[in-house]
């Protein structure tokens, strides 16, 4: 059983990003700006926040973080994002999720520009990605992608089972694996909270794609041998044995499914690192638009 570690791959990706970022600088090209917007005070939104400002500073782009009061209004929030789309300086932004209830998502996601849409959510790159066309992918999707090359897993002709059918990860991660090429080339089926036979279903997955966000959903019993399981949720719950008083859990069972395993995720430390890592990509590809 081998451990995929995220933290490994994105040190590896950063790495690779900060060179290309120092060679842009070098030529008298200004560096990438990402620009993120936080409306509230949501803790987990501003830790994610606080970790994409880091990661950026470490590759060298400019970044900002637009912050908003919970109060903030939706058509105040979609000025913002106006003049972000019009500003020429700004590569690419994001508006953190969740909203406060009070502001559609939605309206949001379709505001931003497909230009600057580096969380790839706006319905025009995941048309283009359902396409097979040159777009920005998802953050979570994309990371998956990048380990499963990274550690040279065999895609072609296995059977992937997604548990979980977000717009997020689960609908996007089924899509680029069903494509042509590698990583992809899999047969995919998607299951969700409706799925008859849940179990059997999962069972059948050569890979395993956990992301129904459900704290140690995946038992030992829903895994064949041999399976590669990519460990995408985190749930925070009490925990009288760490200094915090909480511990990360993921959607899998981890200590009873690993091994069976022939790859897993853990969590912390698998699929989250590459999260940042992948939005670091899409904002350098923004960037290289305007050279």
């Amino acid at each position: 059983m081998t451990i995929i570690s995220g933290k490994e791959v994105a040190a590896k990706l950063k790495q690779d990003i900060g060179a290309e970022v120092a060679e842009m600088v070098a030529k008298g090209i200004r560096r990438p700006y990402l620009v993120a917007v936080l409306v509230g005070n949501d803790g987990a939104s501003q830790t994610y926040v606080g970790h994409k400002e880091k990661a950026c500073h470490e590759v060298g782009f400019e970044s900002k973080v637009v912050r908003m009061d919970e109060s903030t209004t939706e058509e105040e929030l979609l000025k913002v994002i106006d003049s972000l789309n019009k500003d020429p300086e700004v590569d690419g932004f994001i508006v953190q999720l969740p909203l406060p209830k009070h502001i559609s998502e939605q309206k949001v996601i379709e505001a931003i520009s497909p230009l600057k849409d580096v969380d790839g959510f706006n319905p025009e790159n995941v048309g283009r990605m359902i396409s097979g066309l040159d777009a920005y992918i998802p953050a979570t999707p994309d990371g998956i992608m990048e380990l499963l090359k990274y550690y040279q897993i065999e895609t072609k002709g296995k059977h992937c089972v997604v548990v979980g059918r977000s717009n997020i990860v689960g609908r996007p991660i089924a899509n680029l694996l069903s494509m042509k090429g590698y990583p992809g080339d899999c047969t995919v089926t998607i299951c969700h909270s409706r799925t008859a036979n849940l179990k059997e279903v999962v069972r059948q997955g050569d890979i395993v794609i956990a992301a129904i966000g459900q704290a140690e959903f995946v038992t030992a019993d829903m895994i064949k041998e041999g399976a590669v399981v990519i460990d995408v949720g985190i749930t925070r719950v009490p925990s009288d044995k760490t200094k915090s008083g909480f511990k990360l859990l993921g959607d899998v069972k981890y200590d009873e499914v690993a091994p069976k395993c022939s790859y897993i995720t853990p969590v912390p430390g698998g699929v989250g690192p590459m999260t940042i890592i992948s939005l670091m990509k899409n904002t350098l590809k923004a960037a290289k638009r305007r050279m």
